[in-house]
């Protein structure tokens, strides 16, 4: 379905089996809250350049969520990876010299720890930093919160945070049953996959 601007949530985080979890977790929120989750890996385009595709989903999204906790070295290349800090760089560039769409631009950045990044990103120093301790429910409420600020319409009410992590793990519990029942892989799940049976589930459960 297409969506407008002002819905769009671009979700920078790691795409790793360590990080499913969590990312599962604030997709979840993102739909919960009335908007929906864009990514990278939504689009399968081999004749694009990944960050041309980073580009344009940032062009379309107003908000941004950017988890830069992950930071450690690399096994094999004992080198950390810095595609976060980096997509959350161009987020920041494209509201700072944008047209006056692009400067309604609203992120939320979070880290495991809330002062942590002060050691290896020290630029963002003034950047309301949150914290999610590595906890996806922490994460849910965090992403709840920083959402429903955005949301000028005071009349509009989402669920409080206790209350979407409870939704989110009623979901995850009957998750398995729906994919299935479509013949998916739960453990295999991309992401158009994940979002749909998200979304479907909560307009199922509103």
């Amino acid at each position: 379905m297409p969506t407008s601007y002002d819905e769009n949530v671009f979700v920078n985080c790691p795409f790793d089996e360590d990080y499913r979890a969590m990312m599962e977790a604030i997709v979840f929120a993102v739909h919960d809250c009335g908007f929906v989750a864009r990514s990278s890996l939504e689009l399968d385009d081999s004749s694009q350049v990944r960050i041309e595709k980073i580009f344009d989903l940032m062009l379309v999204s107003r908000f941004g969520i950017h988890d830069i906790s992950r930071t450690e070295l690399d096994p094999e290349s004992s080198l950390p990876r810095f595609n976060m800090p980096l997509e959350l760089g161009i987020f920041l560039g494209i509201k700072r010299a944008g047209s006056e769409k692009q400067k309604r631009k609203s992120c939320l950045i979070l880290d495991s720890r809330r002062y942590r990044y002060q050691q290896f990103c020290s630029d963002i120093s003034g950047q309301d930093v949150r914290a999610h301790d590595n906890d996806p429910e922490t994460a849910i409420g965090e992403v709840r919160n920083w959402l429903r600020n955005q949301i000028r319409d005071l009349g509009t009410m989402i669920p409080g945070a206790a209350t979407m992590q409870a939704r989110h793990g009623q979901f995850m519990e009957v998750l398995p049953e729906m994919c299935d029942q479509l013949r998916l892989d739960r453990n295999a799940l991309i992401f158009n996959d994940y979002t749909t049976l998200a979304a479907q589930w909560l307009k199922e459960n509103e």
